[in-house]
């Protein structure tokens, strides 16, 4: 099996490849130029906004797990073009040179709906306002719509292997205005691989997967967890279900979190 990654350098992409290595699969890493994969890993230089340089990265391949996205740029265009454009070249040159692949999508619980009477469902409206979210729902429609094997994989907040992000939620959600005792759905990078992974046996092909750990967790704990200040509140929280994603379709399918709860990860070494 011949796995094509795309976002291979970011801070889920570094990550993953060496637990797909360890997995035993024959990884190629789709690098930008002077990038480097690591060891054992097939690079191939290209830029999924220039098509023609992608048909080397998917040519003989068995499957894509597609990580590249750009969310945290003031630039709307940008997010457009990485996340809606680059999903759809990526896709056409699966289609023209391995139409048998399948193609694993990474994106996010921040799709869906404000205001739900309970955690996000993979059928739950998605109609976000944010431009990254908002490009992704596009993207996961045009996979859905391409007539390759597919699945999509809905992530919680990432964290964890001391990638920083975890440590910049509480300025990050604070910027937002969010209630210290807003619940939100992690999900830590063995995880990842352990859902990538079980994509890759075609369990969830064909389906949009929720994928998190078993505990939302407040960003008031979020804080105490790593050492930072979050202000108090008693107001009651209006909105109580915004970051929380409900996990329970990828439990019924087999997926099971290695890391359950920041907690875990904390008393493990593994933040």
């Amino acid at each position: 099996m011949t796995i094509l990654v795309t976002g291979a350098t970011g801070l889920v992409g570094t990550r993953l490849l060496p637990r797909l290595l360890g997995a035993g699969h024959d990884v190629r890493a789709l690098v930008r130029a002077g990038q480097q994969a690591p060891e054992g890993v097939e690079a191939v230089e290209g830029d999924l906004l220039e098509p023609a340089c992608l048909v080397e990265a998917t040519e003989g391949i068995t499957a894509v797990v597609h990580l590249a996205a750009v969310l945290r740029t003031p630039d709307p265009d940008l997010i457009r073009r990485a996340n809606i454009e680059a999903t759809h070249n990526l896709i056409e040159a699966v289609k023209n040179q391995s139409p048998q692949a399948r193609v694993i999508m990474a994106s996010t619980g921040l799709v869906y709906d404000h205001q739900l009477t309970h955690p996000a469902r993979e059928d739950d409206p998605t109609n976000p306002a944010m431009p990254y979210p908002a490009a992704k729902v596009v993207a996961e429609k045009e996979l859905r719509e391409s007539g390759l094997t597919w699945n999509v994989l809905r992530f919680g907040f990432v964290y964890g292997d001391q990638d920083g992000h975890l440590e910049s939620a509480p300025k990050l959600l604070g910027g937002w205005n969010w209630h210290p005792a807003q619940p939100m759905s992690l999900v830590h990078h063995r995880d990842i691989a352990t859902a990538v992974n079980l994509a890759l046996t075609g369990v969830f092909d064909g389906r949009t997967v929720n994928i998190v750990d078993d505990l939302p967790t407040t960003l008031h704990e979020i804080a105490q967890v790593v050492g930072a200040h979050y202000p108090e509140s008693a107001e009651p929280v209006t909105d109580p279900y915004t970051g929380s994603l409900d996990g329970s379709l990828a439990r019924s399918l087999g997926y099971e979190p290695t890391v359950r709860t920041v907690y875990q990860a904390a008393k493990d070494g593994l933040l």
